[in-house]
C-alpha cells in the first residue's frame, strides 16, 4: 500500500487537517512534517505524543530502537547517529538524554514526522521502505530546495508527486538535517515562540548539519 500525502503548511500535533481516503492515508508534505515542536503539557486535552523519558543526568545518551513497522524502515542506525553526534562540539551533545527510533503507527501515518524533540529527548521516525514518498499535491519551493540540498529528487507520475531518496541521500538528510534540527530544539532555552524556535532550529541545522558536513564552516 502506498502512503499518499497532501502538501500543507507546518502544523502542531493537534492541528486539524482534511483527510481523503484513497488507497492509503493522505499525509502532510515531507518538508512540513513535524520537526521540533515540543508538546505543551498545559494545553487543554493534552495527549502525550511519545513515551516520556525522565532525565537521568548521568552524562550518557540512551539509544532506544523500536520496530519501524510494515513497509517502513529506519533511515539510519544507532552507530551512524553515535558517529554523527561525535562530530558535534561536546557542549551541544551534553544536554541530550535519549535518542529514540520510534515506530510508524496508524496515527502517525496521518500526522507524520521525520523527527521530534521533547525535553532532552529526540525521536526519529521511519521512512518508507521503498525510499519513495508519494504526495497528492506539487511541492512548494521550500520543499524543492530542501530536497535538492540533501539529494532527494521530486518527480511527477500519474497526477502524483514523488519524492525519491537513495540510501546515501536519506542518511544525509536524517543525520545532517533532522537529527541536528532536533538537537537545536534541545539547546534552545531562550525562545518560547514556536516560529522563533523553528527558525532557530532551521538555522542550527543549516550551520551545524548541512554546512559543517560539507566543510563550509
Amino acid at each position: 500500500m502506498t502512503m499518499r500525502r497532501t502538501a500543507q503548511g507546518h502544523h502542531p500535533l493537534a492541528a486539524r487537517r482534511h483527510v481523503t481516503h484513497h488507497t492509503g492515508a493522505v499525509r502532510p508534505a515531507a518538508a512540513y512534517r513535524q520537526r521540533g515542536a515540543a508538546p505543551q503539557r498545559a494545553t487543554s486535552g493534552f495527549t502525550a505524543p511519545e513515551l516520556w523519558h525522565e532525565p537521568l543526568e548521568d552524562g550518557r545518551i540512551r539509544f532506544l530502537v523500536k520496530t519501524a513497522g510494515p513497509r517502513f524502515r529506519h533511515a539510519v542506525t544507532v552507530q551512524e547517529v553515535r558517529a554523527r553526534l561525535a562530530l558535534l562540539p561536546p557542549e551541544f551533545v551534553a544536554p541530550l538524554e535519549v535518542v529514540q527510533f520510534s515506530p510508524m503507527t496508524c496515527k502517525r501515518k496521518l500526522f507524520p514526522c521525520y523527527g521530534m524533540q521533547w525535553g532532552a529527548n529526540v525521536y526519529l521516525y521511519p521512512i518508507e521502505e521503498s525510499l519513495v514518498e508519494t504526495y497528492l499535491r506539487p511541492p512548494k519551493p521550500q520543499q524543492l530546495v530542501e530536497a535538492k540540498m540533501y539529494g532527494g529528487v521530486w518527480s511527477e507520475s500519474n497526477s502524483e508527486y514523488l519524492l525519491t531518496w537513495t540510501e546515501q541521500s536519506i542518511k544525509d538528510f536524517y543525520l545532517n538535517n533532522v537529527l541536528i534540527h532536533e538537537i537545536g530544539h534541545v539547546l534552545d532555552n531562550r525562545n518560547t515562540n514556536p516560529e522563533k524556535r523553528e527558525r532557530y532550529a532551521n538555522w542550527f541545522a543549516t550551520e551545524y548539519g548541512f554546512r559543517a558536513s560539507r566543510g563550509r564552516r
